[in-house]
């Protein structure tokens, strides 16, 4: 059972601020079971949820819990000027997702709740990462309209990134290219971008735990971006780290989407998602 182009904004007909939730069989669970959301990549320009539904699907297979996958608005490939969509406004579409999701009733076809909308497990892959980073640490210095609010914090049990993006300037060091293709029409041309490296946020809620995925064969994004989040994670944490920072950096090999299509993926997930069910 899915349930497709579900508006979450008052936007209803903009297909960017939709999203979808693919159940894990035809009946809604009793109780109800926890909610799975997947933030997509796609270097802030690219990709759409309808790209996610092989993931989705076997995550809802493999952990019994339904997987919601919303669309944002993307940056343009060719934006003419700086006049355009860009950071903060693609996570504060992923928020908008998450609040959504806290309060929504369920699908009239149903005409009940299809998940516990006190228990979010939180995914985002490459600059989905990034988005949820600047969310779920402190970032209201830069981008104060990411601040999430207690309800949505509460429900939120774990986050897991892969491939992530975190610190834009160490990114640039290894690939300067990246700079024209979709650094700079995502956040602005300027010297340094050290105030979005979410690596240097604070932390908001300890009790959340985080882990970070990153694969061997990734040629994207390369692993000191994850080495540097789960260091950062750890020292916000302290003592506790052991128990609340995760990292998964040596069991995949595959390139940085193929991962997502693979079986060994949703098995690292799936574990750490239940491990505490």
């Amino acid at each position: 059972m899915e349930f497709l182009d579900i508006p979450y904004s008052a936007y209803t007909t903009d297909a960017q601020r939709q999203l979808d939730i693919h159940m894990p069989g035809d009946a809604v669970p009793n109780p109800l079971p926890p909610l799975i959301v997947f933030i997509h990549g796609g270097a802030w320009r690219t990709e759409d949820k309808g790209e996610h539904r092989k993931l989705a699907r076997d995550l809802a297979t493999a952990t019994g819990f339904p997987v919601a996958v919303p669309n944002y608005r993307l940056t343009p490939r060719d934006p003419p000027d700086d006049n355009h969509f860009r950071h903060p406004g693609h996570a504060e579409d992923a928020l908008q997702a998450l609040i959504f999701l806290t309060t929504w009733k369920g699908p009239s076809a149903v005409g009940r709740p299809i998940y516990d909308p006190n228990r979010f497990y939180l995914m985002g892959h490459s600059c989905g990462a990034h988005m949820l980073s600047s969310i779920f640490l402190d970032s209201s210095s830069v981008t104060p309209t990411l601040a999430p609010p207690p309800s949505l914090l509460r429900a939120v049990q774990k986050i897991i990134m892969s491939e992530g993006i975190y610190d834009l300037d160490l990114l640039l060091s290894t690939f300067p290219n990246y700079r024209d293709w979709f650094v700079a029409p995502a956040f602005g041309r300027r010297e340094s971008y050290a105030p979005f490296s979410t690596t240097t946020y604070p932390l908001i809620d300890k009790r959340i735990k985080w882990l970070i995925i990153h694969s061997k064969g990734d040629t994207l994004v390369d692993l000191p971006q994850s080495d540097a989040m789960y260091q950062h994670l750890c020292e916000l944490n302290g003592g506790d780290a052991s128990t609340r920072i995760h990292r998964n950096t040596e069991q995949l090999s595959g390139e940085h989407n193929d991962i997502l299509l693979g079986l060994e993926f949703v098995e690292i997930v799936k574990n750490y998602i239940l491990d505490d069910e």
